[in-house]
């Protein structure tokens, strides 16, 4: 499978290959201020399996994890597309917003929980 995801503009996209590894509902704090909303929904692609294209500015920061997170957004319109996460090595994460077919696809996970909204409800598989 062939997945495409891009920024709002268009301006950057990222082609992922194969099915993701982990799709992982993340309700930690860090997540809601990044996505504006109650989570942020990432699809975990090993690198080798994925291609950008476009111009990224970048930002990193530590995670919840306590390891660095270096974040990838289009230097045009400010969407955050894709992450490296130290906490998984080889990997690549890519926000479930910005497929173009979203189809088959759901949170595997839902992590920090303690942050979840009680309103929110995540089934997994």
């Amino acid at each position: 499978m062939r997945r495409r995801a891009t920024c709002s503009c268009g301006a950057l996209s990222v082609v992922a290959q194969d099915e993701p590894e982990k799709v992982s509902a993340c309700h930690c704090l860090e997540c809601q201020r990044r996505t504006g909303s109650a989570f942020g929904i990432a699809l975990f692609f090993a690198n080798e399996a994925v291609e950008t294209f476009g111009s990224t500015t970048s930002f990193s920061r530590l995670g919840a994890s306590g390891r660095p997170i270096e974040f990838h957004f289009c230097a045009s319109c400010g969407s955050t597309v894709f992450w490296k996460p130290a906490f998984r090595p080889g990997m690549t994460a890519v926000a479930f917003g910005c497929f173009e077919v979203k189809d088959g696809l759901k949170p595997t996970q839902s992590v920090y929980e303690e942050h979840r909204h009680p309103w929110v409800g995540i089934e997994t598989t």
